[in-house]
């Protein structure tokens, strides 16, 4: 494990060898003002990383390539530690970070996106490390800039809620759609699922094939959905929201189905979009409908909003990459934003 003598902004990686934490290092190996000290992981510590994901061969240092398991590296310090491990093992394993007051933590993991105990271990159960549970800040960058800064545990969105939030919000603020009647129709890629295969997940049985899960009501990211909305409207938010397992490796495209305010219409929807993310360099309005090859490996989210003719409805398609933009991508933004570079280093 390297020192802390530089002024990079030194990190470590906890889970470094799952989907994120492969997705993650590929984004810090560009961005000049970060220098990794340690990849952590416990299924495969003492192997060297460049054999787990060749695509890395001879490019990391010799004393980072090597995982080390996460016992051996909760005494350190590095000024921030990315946690791409699943929910409840993350919440554990950066409690000594937390507590030893200087480092800063951003989690991948769904522990700390929902502040409501009684939400969160409805969705999730018993919390790790229920000291912490509403401490965090959400990690939304465009939507939440000030609060990112200053925290030092940072919630990193899920994807499909990323996917969701970014148009919902600005709209929900601006007293554009109501409240009530929301519908999202939402499609990923395989990779959302991690990088374990199920049954469900197998590429013999997802292949050529489009299969609905979660139907409705079910999905943990509901709960996440549904909280950052009544903060940003000001009232209780119920979704209905149904993802599909599409045969594709990554990327997310969502349709989202609102009720117009009164005297609203898809030109003050529009103009509201617009005001919003005038100034944001990875969201951009569509005149045209996106698709999900348009943001594929980027950072960037795509928004397209339409209300048919006659109707009272406000149709909302939005695309973002799941591993990027729906997880390490905007990880990495967020760590831009918490110790004050620039928001585009290692994204563009």
């Amino acid at each position: 494990m390297t020192q802390n003598t530089s002024t990079k902004v030194h990190v470590g990686i906890l889970g470094a060898t799952g989907f994120t934490g492969r997705e993650l290092m590929g984004l810090l190996m560009r961005h000049s003002e970060v220098e990794v000290d340690w990849l952590g992981s416990e299924s495969q510590a003492g192997c060297p990383y460049d054999g787990v994901y060749p695509q890395f061969l001879n490019q990391i240092p010799r004393g980072v390539n090597i995982l080390v398991p996460e016992s051996e590296v909760r005494d350190t310090i590095p000024d921030l530690v990315f946690s791409c491990l699943p929910h409840g093992a993350s919440a554990r394993l950066i409690a000594p970070f937390l507590k030893n007051g200087k480092t800063r933590v951003i989690d991948l993991s769904a522990d700390f996106r929902i502040r409501d105990k009684i939400a969160y271990e409805k969705a999730y159960g018993s919390h790790g490390l229920p000291e912490w549970a509403d401490k965090g800040e959400y990690g939304l960058c465009e939507l939440n800039r000030q609060a990112i800064k200053n925290t030092r545990l940072l919630a990193n969105p899920g994807c499909y809620p990323t996917s969701v939030l970014l148009p919902l919000i600005p709209l929900l603020r601006g007293g554009i759609i109501a409240a009530s009647g929301i519908i999202v129709d939402a499609k990923s890629g395989v990779s959302g699922a991690g990088k374990k295969a199920t049954d469900t997940t197998h590429y013999l049985n997802c292949n050529e094939s489009v299969a609905a899960y979660k139907v409705g009501d079910q999905h943990r990211h509901l709960a996440e959905m549904e909280e950052q909305l009544a903060l940003a409207s000001g009232e209780k938010v119920s979704l209905l929201f149904t993802p599909h397992l599409m045969p594709m490796e990554r990327g997310i495209l969502s349709t989202i189905y609102c009720d117009l305010s009164s005297g609203k219409g898809e030109d003050e929807a529009e103009a509201c979009l617009a005001k919003a993310y005038s100034q944001e360099p990875f969201v951009h309005l569509r005149s045209d409908f996106p698709r999900t090859g348009d943001v594929s490996n980027t950072n960037h989210c795509h928004i397209k909003a339409y209300q048919p003719k006659g109707s009272r409805k406000l149709i909302l398609v939005s695309v973002i990459d799941n591993m990027v933009k729906g997880a390490s991508g905007q990880a990495l933004q967020n760590m831009n934003l918490m110790f004050g570079l620039n928001p585009v280093t290692g994204l563009l």
